[in-house]
């Protein structure tokens, strides 16, 4: 979304960046990003991985095939699911690197502050 400084964005953009963000926002649809970093798998073996039901793998899984991140493909009564679009890892790697920064700095401030207590 990157636009002039002055530029309006419609509604309807903005809402879909923020509903694309949303889909972002859910732990287990993380962990389950991050099983699939490797590639594809079936719904069990990402049901065994997160420890879940398969109910709620399923319900997370259809979610982000509905948001255009996951690609499914069927082979006999098994679903496979796959990462869509590897632009999700180059994100996810952005903001883990940016909260490594933060926690780096907070990690920091509370060594120095230790240090001013020593006499």
């Amino acid at each position: 979304m990157s636009m002039e400084p002055n530029q309006q964005i419609s509604q309807e953009v903005v809402q879909q960046v923020a509903e694309y963000f949303s889909v972002l926002a859910e732990p287990m649809r993380l962990r389950i990003l991050n099983l699939l970093r490797n590639g594809e798998k079936c719904v069990q073996e990402l049901v065994e991985a997160t420890q879940t039901s398969q109910a709620n793998v399923s319900k997370h899984l259809k979610v982000m095939l509905q948001a255009g991140i996951l690609h499914r493909r069927s082979e006999g009564t098994s679903a496979y699911y796959s990462v869509k679009d590897d632009v999700i890892f180059q994100l996810c790697n952005l903001v883990c690197a940016r909260l490594a920064e933060r926690i780096e700095q907070q990690a920091h401030h509370f060594r120095d502050f230790g240090m001013t207590g020593k006499r």
